[in-house]
């Protein structure tokens, strides 16, 4: 259908007292694919409404320049004051300034461009955020010179690993021929079969891999019993005349962890607690590097078993040498925090990637 025919129409139906909604619905039923978009057709309802009678477009130059006045500039301004995520379609709609315009005007003139919001952990407070500062340079006062004996330090964590893997949205896109559904992809239930993992690594490998059973809490007493105890042994056969002198460990906050009788039991061991400041997963190592590694590697699982045995020819499969530059990344990271004051800063990393 022609540009005018459906104008006539919008026209005609307008004249009728049909809403714009409806005046759409029936255009797309009608010309299918072919049919104005809903913009197109709000604005001719309007024009319309207001008293327009003419159903050719107004004369144009080739160049939107007559559109890019003050006045527009600023009507387009507080339209995406009001809404940051306004879309041209709705400014379109709105302002009835052609497309070629919109776009003068927002990058041009306002010097504006659409980025997407970032991600991040936690909502972090100015308190927080002198704890990472203050955390990160006591740590790289002790260990970022050389002789810190990255080679001393063991870090682990825990996450939970759902059976069944789902993709991240991007890889989910598929090519689909004309009028064909694309593929669906089922959420993830309330009680889909997942396992609790805790690893534990250092500069020249993995130390502990734990699969937790089902029914199972992470306890200052599981903790004790099936990670660090577990750890300590493989250390004292590593290291058979030095056992855990001089060792360190890095691991956050979380309650099982910062216990009294873990941290007695740590002191009775001679491993020095290395201070790892809240709301920091940037600066823990297994939440930085490990977990995703894996968990981008893994396929579906049948049961606990399955999983653990695909999490260990992973970890297998790493080459030594990584375990030890995630400790200088997280030196890096560390320099990162103080230079960010505190904020998070995945951001500038995987800008500078």
């Amino acid at each position: 259908m022609e540009k005018i025919n459906y104008r006539s129409y919008i026209k005609i139906r307008v004249s009728l007292k049909v809403d714009a909604s409806t005046i759409f619905k029936e255009l797309e039923t009608s010309l299918g694919i072919n049919s104005p978009s809903f913009s197109t057709v709000k604005r001719w309802d309007k024009y319309f409404r207001e008293g327009g009678q003419d159903l050719e477009d107004d004369p144009r130059s080739g160049r939107p320049a007559t559109a890019v006045t003050s006045d527009n500039i600023e009507r387009i301004r507080q339209l995406i004051e009001e809404d940051p995520r306004v879309s041209y379609k709705y400014i379109e709609a709105e302002t009835f300034i052609s497309p070629p315009a919109i776009y003068i005007i927002i990058h041009d003139r306002l010097k504006l461009r659409k980025l997407a919001s970032r991600w991040v952990p936690y909502e972090l407070t100015d308190a927080h955020r002198a704890q990472r500062v203050e955390a990160c340079r006591e740590n790289l006062a002790k260990y970022s010179k050389e002789g810190g004996r990255l080679y001393d330090i063991i870090t682990g964590d825990e996450s939970w690993i759902y059976h069944r893997k789902i993709e991240r949205k991007a890889s989910n896109y598929t090519w689909v021929a004309e009028g064909q559904s694309p593929g669906t992809v089922v959420r993830r239930g309330r009680f889909e079969a997942k396992t609790m993992i805790t690893v534990f690594f250092k500069s020249s490998g993995v130390l502990l891999l734990d699969c937790m059973d089902e029914g199972e809490t992470i306890t200052s007493k599981y903790y004790l019993k099936n990670c660090l105890k577990p750890v300590v042994r493989v250390i004292k056969q590593q290291r058979p005349t030095s056992g855990t002198k001089n060792m360190k460990i890095l691991h956050d906050n979380a309650k099982p962890h910062i216990a009294k009788e873990v941290k007695k039991y740590l002191e009775s061991e001679g491993i020095e607690i290395i201070r790892h400041p809240p709301y920091s997963p940037d600066l823990a190592p297994c939440d930085f590097w490990l977990f995703d590694l894996i968990k981008k590697q893994l396929v579906d699982a049948q049961d606990a078993q399955s999983l653990k045995r695909q999490i260990t020819a992973i970890l297998e499969s790493i080459p030594k040498e990584e375990y030890l530059k995630t400790f200088q990344k997280w030196i890096e990271r560390m320099q990162l925090c103080i230079n960010n004051d505190g904020h998070y800063f995945e951001h500038l990393i995987k800008k500078n990637e």
